[in-house]
């Protein structure tokens, strides 16, 4: 066994990309590393330039048209786009997905429907989004659909899967799966488990363009941050089942809450351990993991962090590209390795090796190698 090194503190290197927010429409996007706002006019209006020359418009309507069919055919006029549209409904939002064929770009566009800002029941404001880019660069696609789908409408939509991921994939019924504790049971969907798995391929080859540039970090948090989102509602049961049966719901103490970080924290030390580092398969999806116990560092690290949110204890995770490896973070008091990071003295959880919350090898406790990613 390697030789363990406990430190009180060692504080290292941040990087923080963070989602945008518009206060008056209540909307988040949280577009690929790299975009810059270049136009608009802040409030309804606007414009960014991309990953290589890449294009993401967006513009909220508000009673200018009647029904999305409408928009539709007025972007369609305004463009004179060659694209399909095709309608569908996103958590009880009507929105219409469009590809995009226009002059020399080629892309893909969502409208969607937002929650009036007076709370009324009325007549619904609408989002359309284009994102776009030269014809010849079809590679680029990706970042078109990551870029749409990182769309929340509003604030609880942030722990969903996105809206062309459901479009795409649509999640089928609801059944009841063995988990990975024994004895206990949760509502799994049909379709959960392969959704999750092409959203992280996807997301996997846009993490991996930003190697070996400035934006490499930031891609890391938004890539773990986006599977994160992706998963939480694919697997909200069972995480709360899981929960109950180790008494997080009932921790409410200092120590209570350090008893049920060890016992999480034990319990997906217990997964078999796999790594492929040959390409996203490193991380398998969290449908699959919390069912089959089995799974990387970086996914055990995410469900650790999960399980205790769901119990109210603030959590993240921590990353090394230097290292290969994913760490859970945990606010939680008791003697250990800590990390400082966004105002918080975290307590560092090993996910994939037999020690103590708190614990890590010293071959690992170089600070400066380690980022953490805070994830909701």
């Amino acid at each position: 066994m390697k030789k363990l090194f406990i430190l009180l503190v060692f504080i290292p290197v941040l990087a923080l990309a963070e989602p945008m927010y518009s206060p008056t429409w209540g909307f988040h996007i949280d577009l690929p590393e790299g975009y810059k706002y270049v136009d608009g006019n802040g409030i309804d209006v606007f414009s960014f330039s991309g990953y290589e020359g890449l294009m993401f418009d967006l513009m909220v309507y508000k009673d200018r048209f009647n029904t999305l069919l409408e928009l539709i055919n007025f972007v369609n006029e305004r463009l004179s786009n060659q694209g399909d549209v095709d309608f569908f409904q996103y958590r009880d939002k009507q929105a219409a997905v469009m590809s995009l064929t226009f002059g020399e770009q080629i892309g893909w566009g969502l409208a969607i429907e937002l929650e009036n800002p007076d709370g009324s029941s009325g007549k619904r404001p609408v989002l359309l989004a284009l994102a776009y880019g030269p014809a010849d660069r079809r590679d680029l696609e990706l970042f078109h659909l990551s870029a749409l789908d990182s769309i929340c409408p509003t604030t609880a939509d942030r722990y969903y899967p996105g809206p062309l991921t459901e479009y795409s994939y649509p999640r089928g019924t609801a059944k009841s799966a063995p988990i990975a504790v024994r004895g206990l049971s949760a509502m799994i969907r049909d379709n959960d488990a392969e959704a999750a798995q092409v959203l992280i391929e996807r997301e996997f080859i846009i993490y991996n363009a930003y190697l070996n540039t400035q934006y490499l970090q930031a891609a890391a948090i938004r890539y773990y941050r986006f599977v994160y989102r992706d998963s939480y509602d694919r697997i909200a049961d069972a995480v709360a089942a899981i929960v109950r049966n180790f008494g997080g719901h009932s921790a409410v103490t200092d120590e209570q809450k350090r008893v049920f970080a060890q016992r999480t924290l034990a319990f997906v030390q217990g997964f078999h351990y796999e790594r492929d580092l040959s390409g996203s398969a490193d991380f398998i999806n969290l449908v699959t993991v919390v069912q089959e116990g089995r799974g990387s560092c970086d996914s055990h690290s995410v469900l650790f962090a999960m399980l205790l949110a769901n119990a109210n204890i603030r959590s993240a995770i921590m990353l090394s590209h230097h290292y290969s490896h994913a760490m859970g973070l945990a606010d939680v008091t008791g003697v250990g390795t800590r990390i400082n990071f966004y105002g918080v003295q975290w307590l560092v959880a090993e996910t994939t090796a037999k020690f103590d919350i708190g614990q890590i090898t010293e071959d690992m406790s170089d600070g400066r190698l380690w980022f953490g990613v805070m994830l909701d």
